[in-house]
């Protein structure tokens, strides 16, 4: 795999963007991501801090799989519909 050279957030087009050394780019779509997964306005807000201040993380979370996983556990008990204790 190649080096990853840069990582960040492009607020005009909502994706968080990985360019590595060979030129290719990655682009999530943070919308399409939020809208996908269910979460608790404290899981939103968790996601959204994500993706301003460690889009690495973020990226890395999504690409993994493990971003819903990682939501749950730090914003706490849900109660409403959609989790299952």
């Amino acid at each position: 795999m190649n080096k990853l050279i840069s990582c960040k957030f492009n607020i005009d087009s909502g994706c968080v963007e990985l360019i590595y050394t060979d030129g290719t780019m990655l682009a999530i779509d943070c919308t399409a991501v939020e809208n996908s997964i269910e979460t608790t306005i404290n899981g939103r807000s968790e996601m959204e801090w994500l993706i301003y201040n460690a889009p690495l993380d973020y990226a890395e979370l999504v690409l993994s799989g493990e971003l819903e996983g990682y939501l749950k556990r730090v914003s706490g008990p849900y109660s409403g519909i959609g989790w299952d204790s």
